[in-house]
Order: C-alpha cells, then sequence, then structure tokens
C-alpha cells in the first residue's frame, strides 16, 4: 500500500504560505522597507529583502537580468556543479521532480513539485518513492520530457571517472553496493540498467531503495537529479551547452569570461508552478578581480553577484556608507571554525582539545571574520541554524558567546594540566592560502593560544589542493596539522545533508576526506543510523540535536561564526527575497526587473 505522506515539513509550509501572503500584500502597497526607509533611487531599505519579499508586485516581464561574478561555476553540467550558486542558477535551465519552495527563509528550504505532479507517494515502509510526470513539459526543441529522461539525467552521477565532481547522495542510497556501472559502460540497449529507478511508461518513475532515507525527496531536489536526454548528452563537454528544460536555454558561454541565457520559446508556464521567468535574457560577466565586480555593482552596471558570497572589505565599506538601501545582511548557512584532528598529538585527548576552545578570543576571532555584520554571529555550536534540530546560540555548552567570549585563560590552563600538558605545547594550525579571512582568523587564534603556553606555527598551503593536504589523513599527521581552519554549509538543509561527512566514521577517507577530526564515535554513528529511519520532522529534528551535542561534547571543534554575507541587490530589481534553500542566497529563479528599459 502507498500513501501520499503528509510530513510536518507541508505543515510548516502552509504556515510559511500564510506569512509570505501578508509579506505579499505589504509589498503590493508599498511596504517592506525596513527603518533604513529606502532611497531615492528606489532601493527597497537594508535588509529589506533578507527572509522576507521586496518590492514583490514591481516585477515587470522582460528586460536584461544582470549578474556578475568573481569565480565561475565549477560545471554547468547538472551532475557535476557543486556550488552553491550554480545549484541555485541552474534552475533557470534545469528542472527537477520537485525543486525547492520559492519563498523566503526557512519556507525556500520546503520541497514542492517541479516536473511532478506532487510530491512523492510513499509506501509506508518509506522505501518505494512514486511520481507522475506533469503534462506539457519539453525539452527546448519541442519534445516531451520523459521518465526515462529523469531517469538517465539521474544514472549520470554513477559515471564519476566521466563525470566527477558533483553530490553522489543519490548514488549511495540507490546503489549502496555500487553494482550499477553507470550509463555509459551500461550494456542495455536503452541505457537505463539502473534496477533501483523503475519508469513502467514515459510519465511514470518509481524509485526503490534498498533501505529507507528520509531525506531522499531532499536528494531529488539537488540539481543532480535533473533530467538529461541521452542524443543530446556530449559527457565531460555538457557543462559548456546544457540542454534546456527550463525556461531559459544557453545562448552562449566563454567559461571565465561570460554566460548568455535567452527565453526558451518551447517552455510552457502553465507547465511550471515553480518559475515566473520575468526577463527576456539573463547575462553574467565574471571578473578576476573581486573589487572591480563591487564597482560595478556600486554603478548600477549589475544587478548582484552570481557567486553570493559577500561584497569584499573595500566595497562593502563604501555599500554600508552611501548605499545601504541596497544591501541585504542575510545568515550564510555556513559554519566558519576550526577542527582538531585526534591523529595529532595531543589532540588526541580531549582536555588538550578543551583548552584550545576555552583559550581562544571569540570576539577577536569574530572580528577576523569580518565583525557582527560582515562575519556573523559567535559561533557557539556546530549545527548551522537552516538545519532542523538547530538551537543557535541557545546551546553555548562552553561560553563561547557569554563569560568565556573574550577566552578564559584559567579555564583554558585548568584543561592543559588534566590533559598532561602543563607547560603547554607546540602545533601548526593549517590555512588556505588563498582566503585571506581564514589567514586573519588563523593568526587571531595563535595570538590567543599563545597567551595560555601553546605555539602555533601557521602554514598556509595551496588553497585549490584542499582535497589532497588536508584531505589526507595521512600528510595531516605527517605536517603536524593540529588545528585546521575550514567551513561547511548543508548541502540541504538537515542534519545529514551538513554532518554526515564531517563526523560519520564512514566517511574518512585516504582523499577528499572531510572528517578531518577523524571522529569514530558509535554513538554518533548510531544517531546517524537512526536518523535516516525516522520519517516524522519532529523526530529527526531531535536526532539532529543529539549528533550535534555528542559531536560538541567531544570538542572536535571550535566554531568561529554562524556566517553572515553583505549581499548587493540593484535597485532594479524586484520580488527579491533570500532563501534558507540556497545557504541564504536570493533565489534567482523569481527575480524580475522593476522596468524592462
Amino acid at each position: 500500500m502507498t500513501t501520499q505522506r503528509t510530513s510536518g515539513r507541508r505543515k510548516r509550509a502552509a504556515a510559511a504560505a500564510a506569512v509570505v501572503a501578508a509579506l505579499l500584500t505589504t509589498a503590493a502597497c508599498g511596504g517592506g522597507d525596513s527603518d533604513d526607509g529606502g532611497s531615492k533611487n528606489g532601493a527597497a531599505g537594508f535588509d529589506a529583502a533578507n527572509n522576507k519579499v521586496a518590492q514583490a508586485s514591481l516585477a515587470k516581464k522582460g528586460g536584461t537580468l544582470k549578474f556578475g561574478g568573481a569565480q565561475d561555476a565549477d560545471s554547468w553540467d547538472t551532475t557535476r556543479g557543486y556550488y552553491g550558486f550554480m545549484w541555485n542558477f541552474s534552475r533557470y535551465y534545469s528542472r527537477q521532480l520537485v525543486t525547492n519552495k520559492t519563498e523566503p527563509g526557512a519556507a525556500g528550504a520546503e520541497v514542492a513539485p517541479d516536473l511532478a505532479t506532487s510530491t512523492a507517494e510513499v509506501s509506508d515502509d518509506g522505501k518505494t518513492y512514486t511520481y507522475k510526470l506533469r503534462d506539457g513539459v519539453t525539452w527546448e526543441d519541442g519534445k516531451p520530457i520523459t521518465s526515462q529522461d529523469v531517469k538517465y539525467g539521474i544514472e549520470r552521477v554513477w559515471a564519476q571517472d566521466v563525470l566527477s565532481g558533483g553530490p553522489t547522495y543519490l548514488k549511495e542510497v540507490l546503489d549502496p553496493k555500487d553494482e550499477y556501472p553507470g550509463p555509459y559502460k551500461d550494456k542495455s540497449k536503452d541505457k537505463l540498467g539502473l534496477k533501483a529507478i523503475e519508469t513502467p511508461d514515459e510519465k511514470t518513475i518509481v524509485f526503490k531503495l534498498p533501505k529507507a532515507n528520509s531525506d531522499f525527496e531532499e536528494m531529488l531536489a539537488l540539481t543532480s537529479a535533473s533530467p538529461v536526454r541521452q542524443d543530446k548528452d556530449t559527457k565531460s563537454k555538457y557543462g559548456l551547452h546544457p540542454f534546456s528544460s527550463g525556461p531559459y536555454k544557453f545562448q552562449s558561454y566563454t567559461p571565465g569570461k561570460e554566460l548568455t541565457l535567452v527565453r526558451n520559446t518551447e517552455w510552457k508556464q502553465a507547465s511550471d508552478p515553480v518559475r515566473k521567468a520575468y526577463p527576456d535574457k539573463i547575462t553574467v560577466e565574471f571578473f578576476s578581480d573581486a573589487n572591480q565586480l563591487d564597482q560595478r555593482l556600486l554603478n548600477g552596471d549589475i544587478d548582484l553577484d552570481i557567486n553570493q558570497t559577500g561584497m569584499s572589505p573595500q566595497g562593502r565599506t563604501t555599500a554600508l556608507k552611501e548605499h545601504k538601501a541596497n544591501l541585504d545582511n542575510p545568515v550564510s548557512g555556513y559554519i566558519r571554525y576550526a577542527v582538531f584532528p585526534q591523529s595529532v598529538k595531543p589532540f588526541d585527548k580531549l582536555e588538550c582539545r578543551k583548552a584550545v576552545i576555552l583559550g581562544a578570543d571569540h570576539v577577536s576571532l569574530q572580528t577576523a571574520r569580518g565583525g557582527p555584520v560582515a562575519g556573523g554571529d559567535i559561533g557557539t555550536n556546530m549545527l548551522p541554524p537552516s538545519v532542523p534540530g538547530a538551537e543557535g546560540q541557545k546551546y553555548d555548552p562552553y561560553k563561547l558567546a557569554g563569560d568565556n567570549k573574550k577566552g578564559n585563560a584559567e579555564e583554558a590552563k585548568a584543561a592543559l594540566k588534566a590533559c598532561g600538558q602543563p607547560n603547554g605545547f607546540k602545533t601548526t594550525i593549517a590555512v588556505r592560502n588563498n582566503k585571506p579571512v581564514e589567514v586573519a582568523t588563523a593568526q587571531s587564534l595563535q595570538a590567543s593560544l599563545k597567551k595560555i603556553g601553546i605555539t602555533a606555527e601557521i602554514d598556509q598551503y595551496d588553497g585549490s589542493q584542499t582535497a589532497g593536504i588536508i584531505g589526507s589523513p595521512e600528510n595531516v599527521k605527517k605536517k603536524n596539522y593540529g588545528i585546521i581552519i575550514m567551513g561547511w554549509g548543508p548541502d540541504f538543509p538537515s542534519v545529514q545533508g551538513y554532518g554526515l561527512p564531517l563526523w560519520s566514521s564512514d566517511y574518512i577517507l585516504e582523499s577528499g576526506n572531510n572528517n578531518y577530526a577523524l571522529i569514530k564515535d558509535k554513538e554518533i554513528d548510531g544517531l546517524f543510523g537512526d536518523y535516516v529511519d525516522t520519517l516524522d520532522d519532529a523526530g529527526k529534528a531531535k536526532i539532529a540535536t543529539e549528533i550535534n551535542h555528542k559531536v560538541m561534547e567531544g570538542a572536535y571543534y571550535l566554531p568561529f561564526v554562524f556566517e553572515k554575507f553583505v549581499n548587493w541587490r540593484s535597485s532594479r530589481l524586484a520580488n527579491v527575497y533570500t532563501t534558507d534553500g540556497y545557504s541564504g542566497q536570493y533565489d534567482f529563479v523569481n527575480l524580475g526587473l522593476k522596468s524592462t528599459k
């Protein structure tokens, strides 16, 4: 028996929809401005689009929406892209069975039907997911999108030897024994040999999971679950010109220089409940100099930054002083932190790890990250605010935002004594050389630790070689990297989509490792096992909270900040809002322009 599962997620979505409706009414009446009061050039006001809709009623059909960026995507191939802004932008030209809701804040992380007529019909045991495709969904040449196209697009995730780079959750959940060779090595005539996905007809697709996973539908909302048509699959070259299933298609692309999308005239609004497709054209210009990008934003030549990682210090200072009404200050969904590999002595001892946490000056670390506005609130634990089960600064086991925010030398020295290092010790802080803010953070931490007798050298390694340097436990031990500075955000808003690669013993790898602390905790592993078996939202959030507590009790991490950005929106933009679905970025897909001139 199959049932349409009604979860707490959908109940929350209904409440969120009511809030959005109220916001839209406010916007239509000319409201939505903050205390900043807007500006003469029509900017909505400081933080006017932060978790709420700014100027929704002013969006018009037509015009050219102009993005700029200091970095191109890792790939525009829906299978290979892993940058957050790529996932956001790719919805212009790719659709999925389900996708994130086009609503501000937490509601944007909810799942909504896209190519499918509804969210999944899920069997009682949580192992079978069934979808029906909508009528009228087509490719850019007018041919119908079929269930076989969806299956083939997902099968490409298995072709990691050709299409490396993107998320592999679907591969791990649907084929945990790694039995399917991928579509390029598939010996079946139609290249659709993955047994875990069935396509009984062109409009029905059925997923059969070997083991239930309560986040499976969130995985299907990732861009890696986009359909790809076999006759248009150019394999490793697909990212240069993906074939569109969305309202826009590629007109031109020069990597690292420019990208232009134009309307897909075969797309039908009636077949797409998600996308409004306001602009006629969407352009992206890439700059090698972030300051040049910021200046073009300030000049009004470009509408917004595609990378959505905040303005650089120079541009940010000018913008906050002269154009504050054009800025939003969202929480990014990332946590920036230091992590302590247990393979490097004396960080195999709990109290030695605690000594660093207690001895650090957390206000100084916050300042190094950019302060409360550009850096974020002091981090007190390791679960991002956008993940259900998060408690924010309410959970502060080491009083990092309270009594110990400037560091507690007395408690730190007591911890050193308890771990057999009463006179301190020497270690090395590993930090990427292409991240100036991380270097500044390392220097702040170095100064704090010196006061309690810990001498820390700073090693700036090649930031483009992260996977082979800090991602190699053998190299970490060899280099004596006792402290690694890093950051992490959720692939999808759950403890599985955030914490599994960081904290599960199953994810300790010889290369490309992200479990830098080398956590092998049976309780944490067991809680992750319980999590994937739990189908109700309240139960999942409770387990997420428990996992976070276990991680913090182990003192494996020193969180710096719950990161925030200062992001620019031009005065031309309408229907603007940030979304938890994309880690505090603006939701690109329904941005409009006030004027088409």
